[in-house]
Order: C-alpha cells, then sequence, then structure tokens
C-alpha cells in the first residue's frame, strides 16, 4: 500500500519510528510488564486474529524500541496507564510529552508538495490529526470503527465523562446515533436521556455539559478568485481568502482543550487544508491558532489593507474593511490567506477541511467549486464559489483503497521523499501568524512567511 493512502491505523507505524522514540531505553526488566502490557491492549493492534501465534510472533521481532513505544501509546489509547508499573511511568510520560510536536512535524511532512503541481497528501494528513485527536482523548482507533450502535464509531463520545461503549449503546437505541444529534439536543432533552436511559445522575449530567460548553463548533467561509479579475483561467495566480469562525457555547475563544488523560500542557490547533479528496490532493495547508487574539489582528489588518489599496479602494474604504476584519478576529474569526497557481482548465471539487488536533468530532468540511477556463485574452471568465446547500461536518471520513485493511509491515517514512518539493510558483500570505501555504515548495513555517 502507497503511505499516500495511509488511514490513521497506519500512520501509527511511521510515527512510533520518530527517532526520539527509537532511543528510549528498553531494559531487560521492562520484559514482563511490556508481556502484561500486551495481553491489555493487544485487541488495539490489529493483528490477524486467524494467525494470532504467528502475528504476535512477528509483533516481538520488531525493533525493541518499536516495540516499547507501540505499547506505550497503547496505554494511553486505551486508559490503562494507571496499571503500569512504576519502571515504565517515566517512559510513558516521556512518549506522551514528545508525541505533539513529533505529530506536528509528521503533519508537516504529510502536506509538504509532492507532485509536479506542488500538492501534498490528504489521507496521512488526516490520518495524523486523527491519531492526535485520540492520543490527547485517550480514545482507542478502533472506536473510530462505524459500528451499529454509532455511524462515526463511539470515539467523540468517549470524550465526554462518565460515557462509556455501553452508554452509547443505551443513547442509540434512542435514535441519538452520532456526536452532533447529541450537541445539538437542548439541554432538557440531554439531561432526560442521560438520566432516564443512561442512568446518570444530576452530577454527572452537569459534568457533561461543563464539557460540551467547552467543545469549539466550527464554520468556514471560503472563496478563491484572481485579484482585479472576474474570474479564474488557467496559470492565473489565485488568491484563497477563509474566514474561519470559532464558536462555544462557554462563550471563549481561545481555550485549553478538556484532556484529563494527558498528563502534559496541550494548546488547541486546527489545521485549515484546501484539497482534492479524489485524487488525495493537498493544494494548500495552514495551522491555524484561536490563542493569540493580538497576532490575529495584526495580521488580517494588514492582509486586508493591503488586498484594498492593491485593489485601488480608497483610503476611507480600506479603513472601514480593516476596522470590520478586527471586529470579526475579536468575535473569534481568524483569517486564513494564501495563493496558488491555477491548474489546467476544468471543473474541480475541492474541499476546505478544518481539523482540529484535541478535539474528536469538532472537525469542520465545506465544498468548494471550481471552474478554470482556457488561457485567453480576452473573454468573461467564471471564477469559484463555495457550494450551497448542507456542509458536511464532524469527522472526515475519506474512502479508503481495498488493501487498508491489511496491515503487514510497511518499512517507509513520510521523511523518504521530502527533497522532492516542486518549485510551483505558489505563494502564501500569512493571515494568521503561521503560514503552511505552497510557497516556492514549501509548507513549513519557514516558507518565505513571517509572523504578524
Amino acid at each position: 500500500m502507497e503511505i499516500r493512502t495511509l488511514p490513521v491505523f497506519k500512520v501509527m507505524d511511521v510515527f512510533i519510528k520518530a527517532a526520539e522514540y527509537m532511543e528510549i531505553p528498553v531494559r531487560r526488566s521492562d520484559g514482563e510488564p511490556l508481556q502484561k502490557l500486551f495481553m491489555l491492549v493487544r485487541s488495539e493492534l490489529n493483528l490477524d486474529l486467524k494467525n494470532i501465534r504467528q502475528e504476535q510472533a512477528k509483533f516481538w521481532k520488531q525493533h525493541p524500541a518499536l516495540v516499547k513505544t507501540e505499547l506505550l501509546i497503547q496505554a494511553q489509547l486505551t486508559r490503562e496507564s494507571a496499571d503500569l508499573p512504576p519502571i515504565l511511568h517515566g517512559d510513558f510520560r516521556r512518549v506522551l510529552e514528545l508525541a505533539p510536536r513529533l505529530l506536528e512535524e509528521l503533519m508537516k511532512m504529510a502536506v509538504i508538495p509532492r507532485t509536479p503541481q506542488g500538492h501534498g497528501w490528504l489521507r496521512p494528513a488526516v490520518g495524523v490529526v486523527e491519531l492526535s485527536q485520540s492520543i490527547i482523548q485517550a480514545v482507542p482507533l478502533g472506536a473510530r470503527k462505524a459500528s451499529g450502535a454509532s455511524t462515526e464509531g463511539t470515539a467523540p463520545f468517549l470524550q465526554l465523562p462518565h460515557f462509556s461503549e455501553a452508554i452509547v449503546k443505551k443513547i442509540a437505541r434512542k435514535r441519538v446515533r452520532t456526536f452532533q444529534e447529541l450537541r445539538d439536543m437542548t439541554l432538557q432533552e440531554r439531561a432526560e436521556l442521560l438520566t432516564q436511559t443512561a442512568g446518570f445522575s444530576a452530577s454527572d449530567v452537569s459534568d457533561v455539559e461543563v464539557v460540551l460548553e467547552m467543545m469549539p463548533s466550527i464554520t468556514i467561509e471560503i472563496t478563491c478568485e484572481t485579484d482585479g479579475e472576474e474570474g479564474i483561467q488557467e496559470g492565473d495566480i489565485v488568491t484563497m481568502q477563509a474566514w474561519v469562525t470559532l464558536n462555544r457555547r462557554n462563550g471563549l475563544v481561545g481555550a485549553l482543550p478538556h484532556a484529563p488523560y494527558f498528563p502534559f500542557h496541550k494548546e488547541e490547533n486546527f489545521w485549515l487544508l484546501l484539497a482534492d479528496s479524489v485524487s488525495n490532493d493537498v493544494w494548500m495547508s495552514q495551522k491555524v491558532s484561536f490563542l493569540d487574539e493580538a497576532t490575529a489582528i495584526a495580521a488580517a489588518s494588514k492582509a486586508v489593507q493591503e488586498g484594498k489599496e492593491g485593489s485601488g479602494a480608497s483610503v476611507k474604504e480600506t479603513s472601514t474593511a480593516v476596522k470590520q476584519a478586527i471586529e470579526k478576529v475579536k468575535n473569534g474569526s481568524r483569517l486564513v490567506m494564501g495563493k496558488f497557481q491555477a491548474p489546467a482548465e476544468g471543473n474541480y471539487n475541492l474541499t476546505s477541511y478544518c481539523l482540529c488536533d484535541s478535539w474528536i468530532g469538532c472537525d469542520k468540511k465545506t465544498n468548494l467549486k471550481l471552474k478554470v477556463l482556457k488561457r485567453s485574452r480576452a473573454g468573461t471568465r467564471i471564477g469559484a464559489v463555495a457550494e450551497e446547500g448542507p456542509i458536511l461536518e464532524d469527522g472526515v471520513e475519506e474512502e479508503e483503497e481495498d488493501d487498508e485493511e491489511g496491515y503487514d509491515d510497511y518499512e517507509s517514512e513520510y521523511s523518504d521523499d521530502g527533497e522532492d518539493e516542486q518549485d510551483t510558483k505558489k505563494n502564501s500570505a500569512v493571515a494568521n501568524g503561521v503560514s503552511h501555504g505552497k510557497d516556492s515548495g514549501s509548507s513549513s513555517e519557514e516558507s518565505g512567511s513571517e509572523e504578524e
């Protein structure tokens, strides 16, 4: 199976090969505790049950550091860390402490331009974010699989206090089968459901409500157009502008995630991707944070001012637009801007993904139709508009290739072809402090963009 189509289960295989994890010491005294841990998390290791003996032998034949790292990560995902012996506590904390930074680097590797068109890979990027969500919330990867109780799996529900798979099955009988359906209920409806069906106490219901009030809801307004033109022709430099707005029931904008099983400070980050899900290509990517309002205001003000001045707007019009942008940022929006070169003539069905690295079930997808006409010197051209109608939300469910059910050994890493970056004449304007737009073939924070 090609690495460009990796599902989240295979992302784990790449993740544990990080050099920092390979340096974790494996002591002789670790043998027995790791054997016991293996038995506790074995169901999450994707071993072929039909050949369990051979699969187990194959697992233990891996490099000792790989075995230890994966078992410790599985201890976090399955919430079995409380039973770890003291000898493994230090290593367990070290594995978790490194995880957010390593996953962010893996994300950058996934979206780095690799094709002649300067595109990154969508499915590995989604898999990295899903692995991050699961580690922060301590939820098994297997809980993401659709089941009879929930069409999206039990993973989103397991973030909530007092929830278990048994509780999810109980509320599913009352036709609450998705996490969004639970969130959309009124306080009274949810309280009745949880007390009468799930058997929660009033205190338990209150605990659930506190967490639901903390969870973000995202909306995206996105446009793609050629500056100074009515539409887009092949070869044009296209400007993408997206306003990403965050709302919480508790009224906060910037906040830390509720993550009682993650023992370290973790900031809540989002990734905005403009991608073609059919071809698995990421056209643009940028990390978005809602914590630093001052930086976001400065960046949005500069981007809007430069855009207005470039279009010939008056001083008054520019001032008004900047004030409106500042107000939007203060109300929980972040401006994301970037540039890319229009592809060959044709119709493109793109999707903007806003993925959260800390919460499960809070991701947002918005469809975008892009029509690119043949290059000409004159004539009316048609641009891109966000597709009207219902917006897809909560989770990113990409169709996986048939062979993704197999979990045979795979030795490649994302970094194998990191040098294959292509110069595709793409630029990115920073409007959120950190840019991952395709600027001269780079999607890293050092891609020619400056932090505002």
